[in-house]
Formats: C-alpha cells, structure tokens, sequence
C-alpha cells in the first residue's frame, strides 16, 4: 500500500477595516494584524509596500524551494529580495513595472544563481505567478 503525504494548508486571506476618519487596519485570516499608513513620510506599511512585501517574501522563500530542488540547499547562506515598482501614467491606477533585485549568496557559480532566480520567479512563486497571470475578481457588496 503506498502512503499518500497530506500537505498542510494555512487558511489566508485578509480583512481591512476603515472608519471616517483614520487608516486602516488590516487583520489576517490567522489573527496577524497590521495598521496601514498613507502618509508620504510616516513609518510603517502602505498598500504598495505590502504588494511589494508580499512578492519580496514569495521570492526569498521560493529561491530556497528552488535551491532544495536543484539539489543545492546546503550551499546557501542567504537570499535577499528587494521589489519597488513603478506606477503607471495613464489611468487606471496600477504598477505597471516591478523591479526585483536577488541577492542569492552561498557557493554557487553564475549559471546556478540565475537557475534559481528563474526556478523562483516563473515556477515556484504563487505571488509572481499571479501577478502575470490574469486573475478573477469576484466581489459582494453589503450595506
């Protein structure tokens, strides 16, 4: 008989909530929660930033995935990614670019790194890959 691995899956999804007045606050599907700021000089994260965060922390873990995969875990000591973008001119509002520098350190030559990036960015990333891709949007209205 041969044994069938489960995969654990985490429940995801966000909530946002926002008064007249102040900024929102967001709260995961696993109670994390975060206050968002808008200001151009107030610390702390805006909607772009956690859009960016979102894909930088996708990257970072999936470039670990993919170095796994190729047999090379053990050669890495560190993988950064750092995302910023820029928006659109024309309307609607949207980042219509999204610059992504990898910062891959361990004992690997050029060929290997770029494998990674790649393996992370195109295959592995669901971040990525749904940012590509065209999603569906399905939204309810209540009063």
């Amino acid at each position: 008989m041969t044994a069938i691995a489960t995969q654990k899956t985490r429940a995801t999804g966000a909530t946002a909530v926002l008064g007249r007045t102040g900024f929102p606050h967001v709260t995961s599907a696993t109670d994390g929660s975060l206050d968002i700021v808008t200001g151009a000089t107030q610390p702390g994260f805006n909607p772009l930033d956690l859009l960016y965060s979102s894909l930088a922390a996708c990257l970072v873990l999936s470039a670990r995935i993919a170095a796994s995969r190729f047999g090379v875990l053990d050669r890495l000591v560190e993988v950064t990614a750092s995302v910023t973008g820029e928006k659109a001119a024309d309307e609607p509002s949207r980042v219509a670019r999204f610059n992504i520098h990898l910062d891959i350190r361990g004992d690997f030559d050029e060929s290997m790194r770029h494998a990674i990036a790649e393996a992370a960015e195109s295959e592995i990333c669901t971040v990525s890959n749904t940012i590509r891709g065209n999603p569906e949007f399905v939204t309810t209205v209540a009063g």
